[in-house]
């Protein structure tokens, strides 16, 4: 008899899959700081996170990243080999400007910031994870990022990712993840801080 898989078995994310990914982020992002700095109108904040992601998803990541999903979580990583396509085109940043409204000059200023303080060296990049709130505490982030992490393990390349949450960095240092840097994004953003990963043999 096969066995059914598990809710939070990652799965290769398809194009056919945007609206639930994009409901599921948008879900997973509502109390982050920094989405919250983008999109400071509480009352559209969920739709405009729908919109922001699922045309990352559509128009960037999932094109040139490695994107990956649960029943109730997904993740977006870019590969070094992707690192040169998995930037936004011309097409999407105007897509992104008219998401983000006049927001759109402080989005800019943070990428710009993000990047400055961004490693040099080739890695695995980890841009976003998020699990619906409603299904946290059953391991679906967790199954996303060693997924990822095993990729990264194989290639043997570091892992990077920002995050703008603090009560997120035990569950990245649990991971083998550690702070490297800390940075208010300009305008009086919310902090960054930079995390890497090491990789690690079989």
């Amino acid at each position: 008899m096969t066995r059914m898989p598990l809710a939070n078995t990652p799965k290769t994310a398809t194009i056919d899959d945007a609206r639930m990914v994009g409901r599921t982020l948008a879900s997973a992002f509502g109390d982050d700081p920094m989405m919250q700095w983008f999109f400071p109108d509480a009352a559209t904040l969920e739709t405009d996170l729908c919109r922001y992601f699922t045309t990352l998803f559509t128009r960037q990541y999932g094109l040139h990243g490695v994107c990956e999903r649960t029943e109730s979580a997904a993740a977006f990583w870019v590969s070094p080999e992707g690192a040169d396509r998995a930037v936004p085109d011309a097409e999407t940043i105007q897509e992104l400007v008219a998401i983000l409204g006049d927001r759109a000059p402080v989005f800019r200023e943070a990428v710009m910031a993000a990047a400055e303080h961004g490693p040099t060296e080739p890695h695995w990049y980890l841009a976003v994870i998020g699990a619906d709130p409603a299904a946290r505490g059953q391991g679906h982030g967790a199954a996303l990022l060693r997924s990822g992490l095993a990729k990264a393990d194989a290639a043997g390349m570091p892992v990077y990712l920002e995050s703008s949450k603090p009560d997120n960095l035990p569950v990245y240092e649990h991971f083998g993840f550690t702070v490297r840097d800390e940075f208010a994004l300009p305008g009086g953003g919310p902090v960054l801080w930079s995390m890497k990963r090491d990789p690690r043999s079989a």
